[in-house]
């Protein structure tokens, strides 16, 4: 009897009236909107305008999306190309599968594209976005849950997930790699965010960080699922790309630190020329507003009580002089 468990959902699908709202889709949308958002942050702390990393995410998620659908598709083309299957499955992105190698790389081509109209190196904004990227993977993960899929091996530990009878799959319950790869993003964000402000990591060493950090965790997560992959020498294809990526990234991080040592100074040359007019524009007002208040100080001067004080003093002096007249002709 199991004590404890992570119960499934029962549907990944919630309809509103005829709109259906997916599971997974809305933790890919919620993962995508925080992705932005800490971006911009962190964009604007290294001297970037807002709304920039948005304009450019508006070129970098379509590709990435394409790009994760694509590597997953290439590299589980049974599921959709063989007796049997209907070709057509390829497209429903919303039933899941998408592979972050692919979204990752795709989506820099879509990155590079939108820098390039802004003029913005592509390292400096994807510095500022890798931890949101992480952040968003651990959201992201969640939609794996509602459609039960991408579990690993079967468990009795009081955290395992119950997955039900369904297409390709068997009632039980398995080690939720959905969840530990969640939280290890989560990690790899943080882990992210402390490096960047310990040692000032720029030039594309804070993304290629996570890209390494991130690595390291699939690696071990990969090797734990159950479900169909390749193999390569025994391997998950996954784990071999994961290897992969993560000399690559280490050597980027080694190179580039011998090479471009520090961070930019300018992430965005017009963000700097828009600080300096808001900065004479705030001048400009400031002494305009103290010319003003300079004017209001003589004009209260020169009306206020002291004024009217002379003058009472000056027909007070004035009185004895007009009485002693009066007199002098009446006595005359």
């Amino acid at each position: 009897m199991d004590l404890a468990y992570i119960p499934s959902p029962s549907t990944g699908v919630i309809d509103l009236g005829p709109i259906p709202l997916r599971g997974y889709a809305f933790c890919i949308i919620i993962g995508v909107f925080v992705a932005v958002w800490f971006g911009n942050k962190r964009w604007i702390a290294r001297g970037g305008r807002s709304g920039t990393v948005a304009d450019i995410a508006v070129w970098a998620v379509p590709f990435g999306l394409v790009g994760g659908r694509l590597y997953h598709v290439i590299t589980d083309y049974q599921l959709y190309f063989s007796d049997g299957e209907n070709w057509v499955d390829a497209f429903k992105i919303w039933q899941g599968g998408l592979g972050i190698w692919g979204a990752i790389a795709l989506g820099a081509v879509g990155a590079w594209i939108g820098c390039r109209r802004r003029g913005i190196p592509l390292p400096a904004w994807a510095d500022a976005l890798a931890p949101g990227i992480a952040f968003a993977q651990a959201i992201g993960r969640w939609g794996n849950w509602f459609n039960q899929e991408l579990y690993g091996k079967p468990t009795d530990l009081p955290w395992a997930l119950k997955i039900s009878e369904g297409p390709n799959r068997v009632a039980g319950t398995y080690h939720p790699t959905f969840l530990y790869e969640s939280l290890w993003c989560v990690g790899v964000a943080l882990l992210v965010i402390w490096a960047d402000r310990r040692f000032k990591l720029g030039h594309g060493r804070a993304f290629a960080l996570y890209v390494a950090a991130y690595c390291t965790g699939r690696a071990w997560i990969e090797y734990m699922r159950v479900d169909e992959a390749h193999h390569i020498l025994g391997l998950r294809l996954n784990v071999w790309t994961a290897v992969i990526v993560f000399v690559l990234a280490v050597t980027y991080i080694v190179i580039s630190a011998k090479v471009r040592p520090g961070r930019e100074e300018v992430v965005e040359p017009g963000a700097v020329e828009a600080t300096e007019a808001t900065e004479a524009a705030e001048g400009t007002e400031n002494a305009a507003e103290g010319t003003e208040n300079a004017a209001e100080g003589a004009e209260d001067a020169d009306s206020g009580p002291a004024a009217g004080g002379d003058a009472e003093r000056d027909d007070d002096a004035r009185a004895p002089g007009k009485n002693g007249t009066a007199e002098a002709a009446k006595n005359g």
